[in-house]
C-alpha cells in the first residue's frame, strides 16, 4: 500500500534449491521495479517517549512460528502487536495472507526486539513491508533473527474497521529447521534485500557527506540457508554478481580475499566508522565474517578516471551478507 510505488528493496534472485519447512519464500519484484499502487503507505508506529515501541501497539497476545492468529481492528488506523519466540539465526516468513483476511484491508508488517530485561521491544526495525503480499496485504518473504528471545510481529492497518486479517509466521531455514541435509552441490543462495538499521544508514549518510568525490553504497542481503554447514564467501560472491548492477565486477581476474582489518584499512577514513556497527548491528559476536573484494577502474571521458570496489561481506552464522562499494573520481 505504497502512495506511489511498490516497496522496491524486496527482491530474491532464482532459487535453485528449495528447503523442507514450506520452500523458498515467493519472489517478489525485480530490483529497481516498480509498481503502481491506490493507497497510502502505512508507516511504522510511532517511536513513543519510553523507547519501547510496544506502547505504540495494543497488545494481542503470542504468535508461534509454524502458527496464524486472527485480528479483528476496531479502530481507525492502528497498530496490533504480538509476541513470537525465536532463536539466533532463525529464518522466518510473516505474511498477512489472503486467506482469512477481508477484502481490500491494507496492511503493513513490522518486526521489532528482542525484548531486553527491562521488558522493552526497542525500536530496531529488523524488517517491513507495505503491499508485498496479495493485493494490498504485507508479506515479509525471508527475515534472519539476530538473538534469541521474545520479538515484536507489528500489524499496522488504516481501514481496518469491521474486518479481519489473518497473521501468519513460517520457517524458511536457518535455526527454527528441525534436522537440516547438507548442502547439495552447486546450491545457489537466495537472497531477500532488507532495509538497513536506522543507525547504519544514518552512519552511512554522513560520511557520504564528507567528500564530494568520494562515494558509498550499502546493501543487507538476507539469504536462505535451509541446510547443515554454513554458506561459503564463494557461494555468496557469486550469487551478488549475478546481479546485473555488478556486472563491471565480473572481469576482474584477481579478487582479493581480505581480513577485517584489511577492509578497515581499504576503505575510506571517512567511511571506517561503518565496519564497526556492520559488526555490531548484524554479527553474532563469535561467527568468522569473511570479506572479498572486486575492483574495477574506467575512463569518464574529459573528466578523468573513475575508481570502484566491491566488498561481499559474509556472516555465516547470521545468514546475512552486506554488499559495500565505494567509488571515487576525479573532480
Amino acid at each position: 500500500m505504497r502512495g506511489n510505488l511498490k516497496q522496491a528493496w524486496l527482491w530474491m534472485l532464482p532459487v535453485a534449491f528449495l528447503g523442507a519447512c514450506g520452500g523458498a519464500p515467493e519472489a517478489a519484484l525485480e530490483d529497481g521495479t516498480l509498481e503502481e499502487g491506490t493507497q497510502a503507505l502505512i508507516s511504522a508506529p510511532t517511536l513513543p517517549a519510553s523507547g519501547n515501541i510496544a506502547d505504540s501497539t495494543t497488545l494481542k497476545g503470542p504468535l508461534a512460528i509454524g502458527g496464524a492468529v486472527a485480528g479483528y481492528p476496531s479502530t481507525l488506523p492502528g497498530y496490533f502487536g504480538y509476541t513470537l519466540q525465536a532463536n539466533a539465526g532463525a529464518q522466518l516468513a510473516l505474511e498477512v495472507t489472503h486467506l482469512g483476511s477481508s477484502m481490500y484491508l491494507d496492511t503493513g508488517l513490522f518486526l521489532y526486539g528482542p525484548k531486553d530485561a527491562s521488558g522493552s521491544y526497542g525500536a530496531t526495525l529488523h524488517a517491513q513491508d507495505d503491499d508485498s503480499g496479495y493485493g494490498t496485504l504485507s508479506k515479509v518473504g525471508l527475515v534472519t533473527v539476530p538473538k534469541t528471545g521474545e520479538y515484536l510481529v507489528v500489524v499496522g492497518f488504516v481501514n481496518g474497521v469491521d474486518k479481519q486479517f489473518r497473521l501468519q509466521a513460517a520457517c524458511v531455514g536457518g535455526t527454527c529447521l528441525p534436522n537440516p541435509q547438507p548442502a547439495p552441490a552447486g546450491a545457489v543462495l537466495t537472497y531477500v534485500e532488507n532495509p538497513l538499521t536506522e543507525r547504519l544508514q544514518y552512519t552511512l549518510d554522513t560520511a557520504n557527506q564528507v567528500r564530494e568525490d568520494a562515494t558509498s553504497y550499502l546493501r543487507r542481503l538476507d539469504y536462505q540457508w535451509p541446510y547443515s554447514g554454513e554458506a561459503t564467501l564463494t557461494q555468496a560472491a557469486a550469487a551478488v554478481l549475478a546481479q546485473g548492477r555488478y556486472i563491471g565486477y565480473r572481469s576482474d581476474p584477481a579478487p582479493l580475499v581480505l581480513s577485517l582489518p584489511e577492509l578497515n584499512d581499504a576503505m575510506y577514513s571517512q567511511f571506517r566508522p561503518l565496519l564497526p556497527v556492520m559488526l555490531e548491528t548484524y554479527g553474532n559476536g563469535v561467527e568468522t565474517v569473511q570479506v572479498k573484494r572486486y575492483y574495477r577502474t574506467f575512463s569518464t571521458g574529459p573528466n578523468g578516471d573513475n575508481w570502484r570496489s566491491l566488498y561481499v561481506i559474509l556472516f555465516p552464522q547470521s545468514y546475512k551478507v552486506l554488499v559495500y562499494e565505494q567509488t571515487a573520481h576525479e573532480i
